[in-house]
């Protein structure tokens, strides 16, 4: 049976810190916190483990997109 109550997302998936808006890679758990690395790349910032959510299947894709877009830009 499926649930229908969301996961905090693991270390190494893409998450989003509502407090912000912005989407990252959960990079680690430490003290209460929970930090997150630009998707590319740079410095982590912390966010409250509440705030963390799971990117939608769009978001995730979207994001994914991005990088990918940006990836091919760079080897220009």
């Amino acid at each position: 049976m499926a649930s229908n109550q969301q996961t905090n997302p693991a270390i190494g998936e893409l998450a989003k810190d509502s407090a912000s808006g912005r989407i990252g890679v959960v990079m680690d758990k430490v003290g209460g916190r929970v930090q997150i690395r630009p998707l590319t790349g740079g410095t982590e910032w912390d966010a409250m483990p509440d705030n963390v959510v799971a990117l939608s299947a769009r978001e995730e894709l979207s994001a994914r997109l991005a990088i990918r877009n940006g990836n091919s830009r760079s080897a220009l």
